[in-house]
């Protein structure tokens, strides 16, 4: 088929390249406009279209897809295939290829429809995910699906390691969906489990302590490498990587250390204690907690306590 790609992160790559080294035609890349990115603001290309440069595809960067000139490009195309684009096709655009438009979903829908599936079933503490092949309609994540594949959410996964996994299963998978396409029978989606996800913002990163461990680990989690997990103590942001939940209770506030040594950090929650791993300080590396504790060990002592803070 003559295929015309849309994508953007890094998830969307190893689709990209199943494409490329598959017997269908990649007649050219859609993926988002270029982002300033980094201190120095400069402007960056998006891995996909690093993807599409390397290959030798045509790459375009529309801000939306309501031009004419883009109708005039998708006709020439069998099929769209789509994975994490982030803008919305219009119907136009959906009816133009002669067999519309593929979706690859990082999640089982109907659960998790939206931007973040990933991050949200890290969150939720869901032991189960995968990618689901659909078929794009108007709706957000609503259309017909053609077939799913599951995968394991492992305890110690974060989103860039979940997202690793099922990028490369939705390539491992992809070519085979488009052998068999014109043989599914688009199956409608459930109208019971639905959950939609809203995109991350930097404001809910910041850990709400009354909360608990276990739901504060699950975040710290979910929201690597993108918002990043923070709190503040004495005045000084702290991003948190990595940490572990235990069943002790004090009657410390929550927020609270309550046991500080250079072995171990541990803070009160809503329920529960969580044990911080991997912290990171204004403007240093990441690193391990007896490291940062031999050299900021003024900052850690028991009784203080750890501020939620809006988001600056």
């Amino acid at each position: 088929m003559n295929i015309i790609f849309m994508g953007t992160p890094d998830f969307a790559c190893p689709t990209l390249n199943a494409l490329i080294n598959s017997p269908h035609r990649v007649l050219c890349v859609y993926t988002q406009p270029d982002r300033r990115r980094g201190r120095g603001r400069q402007y960056t290309y998006s891995p996909v279209k690093n993807c599409a440069i390397a290959a030798g595809l045509t790459v375009h960067q529309p801000t939306h897809l309501k031009d004419p000139h883009v109708c005039d490009i998708i006709q020439q195309a069998d099929l769209l295939v789509v994975a994490a684009y982030g803008l919305i096709l219009p119907q136009s655009i959906l009816d133009t290829p002669r067999y519309g438009a593929l979706n690859i979903h990082a999640s089982l829908l109907p659960r998790w429809r939206g931007a973040s599936p990933i991050q949200r079933a890290i969150q939720a503490g869901d032991a189960l995910t995968g990618i689901t092949f659909m078929k794009m309609e108007a709706g957000l994540d609503t259309g017909p699906t053609l077939t799913s594949v599951t995968c394991p959410i492992q305890p110690h996964d974060t989103s860039t390691s979940l997202s690793t996994r099922l990028a490369d299963l939705a390539a491992d998978h992809l070519i085979e969906v488009l052998d068999r396409y014109t043989q599914y029978t688009p199956q409608p989606q459930p109208t019971e489990g639905v959950e939609y996800t809203p995109k991350l913002n930097k404001a809910e990163a910041c850990i709400d302590w009354s909360q608990s461990a276990l739901h504060i680990e699950r975040s710290i989690r979910a929201f690597q490498p993108w918002p990043c997990a923070y709190t503040e103590l004495q005045s000084t942001r702290i991003k948190i990587f990595e940490a572990q939940c235990h069943v002790h209770h004090t009657d410390a506030l929550p927020g609270t250390l309550v046991k500080v040594n250079a072995s171990t950090c541990w803070v009160q929650t809503g329920e529960g204690i969580l044990e911080l791993k991997r912290l990171q300080l204004p403007n240093k590396t990441i690193c391990d907690w007896k490291e940062l504790y031999l050299g900021h060990a003024s900052l850690f002592k028991p009784g203080n306590t750890f501020h939620s803070v809006e988001c600056r």
